[in-house]
């Protein structure tokens, strides 16, 4: 296979480009240092197509790998013919290099292998043949001391043979699965377990799959996740029901010859084969694929809904108090200054007495001696009374402190956690997990890192996925918002800086152990005096990590210090002095007198660099230590509640997007409960993915369509409300 012509036409690249990426990935490049800084070489893809041509790259490659293994093998085995190598070339996929392996690869004893066993295989290959014409040839071949005593039994025997060689064939494995992916019925019912726990209301879950059926290739993603998680719960049985009449009718058109002595014995051998193990195994194909697709769908939308949430804008230059809801054990308070530092710390019990008023007085005492702006609210435990309380702290002392509910996923995974010891050694699990909420506030991206992406709660049956695929997928999409966004070197946690291009965590620990020991980072040249940090890694990191402060205003940008000189450069061309316009040696002259903005082109030709990086350029020295989430909307704060009491049908309300799932998104609308819009519910025109809508971190108009107390369901519309 040419991998690289393989590439080109799969991603609509030049061929051009596809070598260039090859080559760089090659090279140990970063996908976050060949997206920013080799823009000219790979035609500027950008990071997210980057990282689908790496994973297609290394799936070729396994693909030819594994060709390379199987040709050897059946080289070996003196099995390997020129029909086969063909096959093997030509095959695009693992499962049809498999499907060509399988005749040849060594098998546990099978009612086949006992049939040669007994010196049946000579007749098995006359009958399938078909070009015999009396089936009494079979009285050649008993032996009672094989267990071989009739015609009957060698007759069976020479069918299990067949039955195993047909199965065996390549050609039949991908009819059934074609025709059973393409006609075939998933059918679910509800198991025993159902009827025996019937006041088990996990059960109630996955009650429209009690009796569901549905074509397999109109099964959505999620309907797929929920029907697996049902039947490893015990709950459902799940059956793939498929076209077997149309199957076998083909497979007698691939296999059967017209000839009256092997028909009856060949087509029973056929339709063995196919119950027998054709079938069984193609179902569990089929399931397996259907896995497989549904979980790279759900984590798509996982990654999107994740790097949305990274992205969300931080809440700069406010003072925080964040409060950890919970009844028995207090809410746990967190004052958190503008850089993330916390003043103060203290429990107050609010939801265990009806008197509210000590924690009302504690909470406007912090508020008053830290000059809190913002106070932070879990969305956990006791969450809904706990905002009330807030509410009607604001409302009586007056303050002009506004509140926000804080999706607190994650947060006691982290405060359990080696990190969170290791940064509050004196502050018990509660207190850490409230110190989480409030930074979480004024930065999502440097704090949500420190939790596993897969607990942060944006995702739809994350713990029924793939594990190794979902973690690499997230840890690329942290890698590439932290690289988007650039990290200060004189500030960020080891957490932080192991995402960053080129950084392992032991890189990152020696980063840190060196900024105890010498001081602030005075310049980007420093790290290669950090301990394991060699050329290649200043190379893939440099460029990201930013010093506010330093002494090279270029080391708090993200322009690469490769450019340094080159930036320089620019920069004499645009300080240039106008003149008059005639044909002038200055480019700014030129742009001046026409009153044109500098042509970039001319000046990347006069610079010698290519037109993308010095684009990059300008726009970091216009704007040095620009962070690219301050340019979108900021978060909704509020500072009056409702409760779901209050809701009415057709009431329009402002809520934030907190989820984005296959079938919907759910919306925070103020009342501690998300409510559901539905993906019928989102746009008045036909949309296949509520992504190619609404993104999570949305501030966005919904309509109360209704509301089910018993089962706390809020059902909401985004259609005919201005948005």
């Amino acid at each position: 296979m040419d991998i690289i012509a393989k590439l080109t036409q799969e991603f609509t690249l030049a061929k051009w480009q596809v070598e260039n990426t090859v080559e760089l990935i090659d090279a140990d490049n970063t996908i976050p240092f060949i997206a920013r800084y080799r823009k000219e070489q790979t035609g500027e893809i950008d990071d997210q197509k980057l990282r689908e041509l790496s994973e297609r790259l290394e799936y070729l490659r396994n693909l030819e790998d594994r060709k390379q293994q199987v040709r050897a093998t059946l080289t070996e085995q003196g099995n390997l013919t020129d029909e086969l190598s063909a096959a093997l070339t030509a095959a695009v996929t693992l499962t049809e290099v498999e499907d060509i392996y399988r005749p040849f690869r060594p098998k546990r004893r099978t009612r086949a292998t006992i049939a040669m066993e007994k010196g049946l295989g000579p007749l098995a290959e006359l009958i399938y043949a078909q070009e015999i014409s009396d089936l009494s040839i079979a009285a050649e071949y008993i032996d009672p001391e094989k267990g071989v005593e009739t015609e009957a039994d060698a007759l069976a025997g020479a069918s299990d043979i067949i039955a195993e060689k047909i199965s065996d064939d390549p050609t039949c494995r991908t009819m059934a699965r074609t025709m059973t992916q393409n006609n075939g019925i998933i059918e679910t019912s509800a198991s025993k377990k159902v009827a025996e726990s019937a006041e088990d209301s996990k059960a109630a879950i996955y009650e429209m799959y009690f009796d569901f059926t549905e074509p397999i290739k109109k099964t959505a993603g999620h309907r797929i996740l929920a029907i697996n998680r049902g039947e490893n719960e015990g709950w459902l049985k799940v059956n793939i029901n498929a076209p077997e009449e149309s199957i076998l009718t083909g497979l007698k058109g691939l296999f059967i010859k017209p000839n009256e002595a092997t028909l009856p014995l060949m087509e029973t051998a056929l339709a063995d084969s196919y119950k027998r193990l054709t079938a069984p195994a193609v179902e569990r194909e089929i399931r397996g694929i259907l896995t497989e697709q549904a979980e790279e769908g759900a984590i798509k939308v996982f990654a999107e809904n994740l790097r949305q949430l990274l992205m969300q804008p931080p809440v700069k230059d406010h003072v925080v108090l964040a409060i950890d809801p919970g009844f028995r054990t207090g809410c746990k308070l967190a004052v958190v200054d503008e850089t993330g530092k916390v003043l103060e710390t203290g429990v107050i019990f609010p939801t265990t007495t009806k008197d509210t008023t000590p924690s009302k007085k504690t909470l406007a005492q912090m508020i008053d001696r830290h000059k809190v702006s913002i106070l932070a609210v879990g969305n956990g435990t006791a969450s809904r009374e706990t905002e009330l309380v807030v509410v009607e702290l604001l409302k009586e002392t007056g303050s002009k402190a506004q509140y926000i509910i804080v999706n607190e996923a994650g947060a006691s995974v982290y405060s359990a956690s080696k990190l969170g010891a290791e940064e509050f050694p004196d502050f018990d699990v509660a207190l850490r997990s409230a110190v989480s909420i409030g930074r979480r506030l004024q930065d999502p991206l440097a704090e949500l890192v420190k939790i596993d992406p897969k607990s942060i709660g944006v995702g739809q049956y994350q713990h029924d996925m793939n594990q190794k695929r979902l973690s690499t997928t997230l840890s690329g999409v942290v890698e590439a918002c932290v690289n988007k966004v650039g990290v200060d070197l004189n500030t960020a946690s080891p957490s932080l800086l192991s995402y960053v291009a080129g950084v392992s965590p032991a890189i990152a620990k020696n980063i840190l152990a060196f900024r105890e020991e010498h001081g602030k980072f005075k310049s980007r040249a420093q790290l290669l005096k950090v301990a394991k940090l060699g050329p290649k890694a200043f190379e893939q990191c440099a460029g990201f990590l930013r010093i506010p402060d330093a002494e090279n205003p270029m080391d708090n940008t993200g322009v690469h210090p490769e450019s340094y000189e080159i930036a320089k450069n620019y920069l004499q061309i645009a300080a240039e002095p106008p003149k008059a316009a005639t044909p002038s040696k200055s480019l700014k002259d030129l742009a001046a007198a026409t009153n044109q903005k500098p042509d970039y082109a001319a000046i990347a030709k006069r610079l010698e660099v290519g037109l993308p990086t010095l684009r990059d350029i300008v726009m970091e020295l216009e704007k040095p230590g620009r962070d690219p989430r301050d340019e979108l909307p900021p978060v909704l704060l509020r500072s009056d509640v409702l409760a779901m009491e209050d809701l009415t049908e057709g009431m329009v309300l402002t809520g934030t997007v907190r989820n984005v799932i296959d079938f919907g998104v759910f919306v925070d609308i103020g009342v501690h409960q998300d409510g559901l819009v539905h993906i019928s519910q989102i746009r008045d025109r036909f949309i296949k993915h509520p992504l190619e809508a609404v993104q999570l971190g949305d501030v966005v108009n919904v309509k109360v369509l209704g509301v089910d107390l018993k089962k706390k369901r809020i059902s909401l519309s985004m259609k005919d409300v201005k948005q």
